[in-house]
């Protein structure tokens, strides 16, 4: 493992992997742990936070240019601004099953799907998490 081409990689880039990184860490604990509490709420506007950085970073990251500049990927980070509003609106008003299946929704497809095509060869986090 090298950290080496995440730090010779663009700021926007180095934004989004940070970001995506600690929304997956805040994910795993918001998800084993206990729902309902004054830290749930506090650690979910965390994870919203670091989400919207993720979405809205990965337009500046136009590696895989399929159609003027963006790809398949950009469309995953629309849903996730389009959804995060909603999965708040529906924890406020109590809608408890709506706000867990939003965020269940996004913490698979925009973290680990997503994520897992990050580790494919000739990708950024491929060479970090096995190297050259």
């Amino acid at each position: 493992m090298t950290l080496t081409p995440l730090l010779s990689a663009s700021f926007a880039i180095q934004l989004h992997a940070a970001a995506a990184i600690a929304a997956f860490l805040v994910g795993v604990w918001q998800l084993s742990g206990p729902k309902g509490t004054g830290t749930h709420r506090a650690l979910g506007y965390l994870w919203v936070t670091a989400m919207a950085v993720v979405a809205v970073s990965s337009f500046w990251i136009q590696d895989l240019k399929q159609w003027y500049g963006f790809s398949w990927i950009h469309l995953i980070s629309i849903y996730v601004l389009a959804t995060l509003p909603l999965a708040v609106m529906a924890a406020r008003r109590g809608h408890v099953r709506r706000h867990r299946f939003h965020m269940i929704g996004m913490f698979v497809g925009a973290l680990v799907i997503a994520g897992a095509f990050t580790l494919l060869p000739g990708r950024i986090m491929h060479q970090v998490v096995f190297g050259g």
